[in-house]
């Protein structure tokens, strides 16, 4: 039997085959997607378990490390406008507003430790779900201004999607109530 008229006229047999090549091509572009895809997670999650603590975090002359220039930063200190956010006003003691911080990052996210505390000063690491990755979160309690200052950054990569800010956004509006 032929499909069509002239010399373009395919038989049954042509257009069979025709239609399996198709099918073979895309299973071989489906595989090759599925493992590009798989090669990208096994990445990312090997570059976030090769993450340190960098060394510029904790308080130095009563500021926190400013943000770097990529966009996976927020900071209630920092030069830079477009990473600043509103450092959070308190009344009361010093203990109080570390107290009320503790609380609240236990309430935010069940991935979180605790790395360093002292006087006035909470440093904690922020895991993520899928590939592990690590946000250093700060907290430096100012009693002499009456404000909370607080940097949020993620270890590697340039974006975070705005997890940050979202994170420090949320934290604020639970600090203010």
């Amino acid at each position: 039997m032929t499909i069509g008229t002239g010399e373009d006229s395919l038989d049954s047999s042509d257009a069979g085959q025709a239609k399996n090549f198709k099918k073979r091509s895309n299973t071989r572009w489906k595989r090759k997607l599925l493992l590009v895809a798989a090669f990208s997670i096994i990445a990312l999650y090997g570059l976030s378990m090769t993450s340190s603590r960098p060394s510029n975090l904790g308080v130095r002359e009563g500021q926190l490390a400013e943000c770097p220039d990529s966009p996976n930063c927020v900071s209630t200190q920092t030069e830079r406008q477009t990473h600043r956010m509103e450092s959070l006003p308190f009344s009361g003691e010093r203990n109080d507003a570390v107290e009320k911080i503790k609380q609240i990052v236990a309430r935010v996210s069940s991935r979180v430790k605790l790395v360093e505390e002292k006087e006035g000063y909470l440093a904690y690491e922020f895991t993520s779900l899928m590939f592990r990755f690590i946000d250093d979160v700060e907290f430096l309690v100012d009693d002499e201004a009456g404000v909370v200052h607080f940097r949020s950054a993620s270890r590697v990569g340039h974006s975070d999607l705005g997890a940050n800010r979202r994170r420090m956004m949320k934290f604020s509006e639970e600090f203010n109530r």
